[in-house]
């Protein structure tokens, strides 16, 4: 039985799992929930009893630990990101189950944004297919330093080391051209549990780990920010009845000391820092993702959307924007298209100047020009604003080089944006 930590001390991981329609995913974080004893009691009744009317007596459906909408159990399918967490004696773990269908790319990049790891299930008498594709293209784009490729359903193959090893080879051949920088393969069968929280002895040839001991163990490299200081301000601190001004947010890379010049973006005037804060007292140092209050030496006028830097490394400051955008709106993004669009705190008034090209996510061929890009495609774009922002490359910083697309009129988001990639 495995041991939980205090929540305070262990490690978080974030990870996404994607795969086609059917290939398990729901069932193997079921699997991962149950099997490390982290269900609850009535959750549990409340699935037995389902499973019942779903399959008759002595069937466990373990896939609707997670599949919570009543719109995907009438459909047997996820049709939206469902976030689980659960703790071992090692990590604590936030999950995101992400569609299988394309038309819900969108879906995917929205949960995997976060991830310190993506899993992406391949069905084993399948093989991979063009969804195992397009999420291992949208997990590199995201810049998920860890992937693993779960071949499920090997029971159904009767564990046959050549069908394990046809996968291997395949999805090696193509993710080359994708530069993915570490992948991990695992044959597992979520239904029954082998080689997913335990080691099986179904597959004697496979001598990896099983999921759950890679999950505690895979490095996690701080991906809040890079190593140069960026801190947005979220929030004006400022007393009627007394002279306290403090600039409230998260830190979003580096560290941040009393004592530190800083430079103020995009405005471009200079200081020193005079303290750093939080609700408990002062910080001799902040870094990525603590929520503090900076104090200045000088009374400047600062407000929000304003980035706090060192001078020795800013970021660029720009009213063009280069970037690759997944559009998430049933109305195609076109050029001459006016936006809302959100870059840390900062909302500015956005227009689209070009589509430079659209990519196909299968084949990894870019069609220049397209003129347009549908609802779920990603293609890169360029961008003017009505402000100059402080941005960074997506690959340097996930916060400073990101950003959403608003729809004026209703507000919606309608698309995701990653400068540089």
């Amino acid at each position: 039985m495995l041991t939980v930590v205090r929540e305070d001390t262990a490690e978080l991981l974030r990870f996404a799992t994607a795969g086609s329609v059917d290939d398990g995913k729901s069932t193997l974080i079921g699997r991962l929930l149950y099997d490390s004893k982290q269900v609850l009691a009535d959750q549990l009744e409340h699935v037995e009893q389902a499973s019942v009317r779903r399959h008759g007596e002595g069937t466990l459906d373990l896939s609707l630990l997670v599949d919570g909408l009543r719109a995907e159990r009438e459909q047997g399918i996820t049709i939206d990101v469902a976030y689980r967490y659960f703790a071992t004696a090692r990590r604590r773990f936030i999950i995101a189950d992400t569609p299988g269908h394309e038309q819900y790319t969108r879906n995917m990049v929205t949960g995997a944004s976060t991830a310190d790891l993506a899993v992406i299930l391949v069905d084993a008498r399948n093989g991979v297919v063009e969804q195992s594709r397009r999420h291992a293209v949208i997990a590199t784009l995201l810049g998920i330093p860890h992937l693993v490729v779960a071949v499920n359903k090997m029971d159904l193959v009767g564990w046959s080391e050549d069908v394990f090893d046809a996968v291997v080879v395949d999805f090696c051949d193509w993710s080359r051209r994708l530069g993915t920088p570490e992948i991990t393969f695992i044959p597992i069968s979520a239904l029954h549990g082998d080689n997913v929280v335990g080691q099986s002895d179904a597959a004697p040839w496979y001598e990896g780990p099983a999921l759950l001991d890679h999950l505690e163990s895979v490095p996690v490299a701080p991906r809040e920010g890079g190593a140069a200081a960026r801190f947005p301000v979220q929030w004006v601190i400022r007393p009627p009845d007394g002279d306290y001004r403090g600039y409230a947010g998260q830190v979003a890379g580096g560290e941040l000391r009393p004592g530190d010049d800083v430079l103020l973006l995009p405005s471009g005037r200079t200081t020193r820092l005079a303290a750093v804060e939080t609700e408990s007292g002062p910080l001799a140092v902040a870094r990525p993702p603590m929520s503090v209050t900076l104090r200045f030496e000088d009374d400047l006028d600062v407000a929000r959307g304003e980035l706090v830097t060192h001078p020795a490394d800013p970021p660029a400051v720009t009213r063009e924007l280069e970037a690759t955008v997944c559009w998430m709106a049933e109305a195609p993004l076109r050029e001459r298209g006016r936006y809302l669009l959100k870059h840390t705190t900062r909302t500015v008034k956005a227009v689209v100047d070009r589509i430079e090209d659209r990519l196909d996510v299968v084949t990894l061929e870019r069609e220049p020009l397209p003129g347009e890009l549908a609802m779920n495609e990603l293609g890169r774009v360029h961008l003017r604003v009505s402000t100059p922002l402080a941005v960074d490359p997506y690959a340097e910083n996930r916060t400073t080089g990101s950003f959403i697309l608003i729809d004026e009129t209703t507000n919606d988001t309608v698309g995701a944006g990653l400068i540089g990639a």
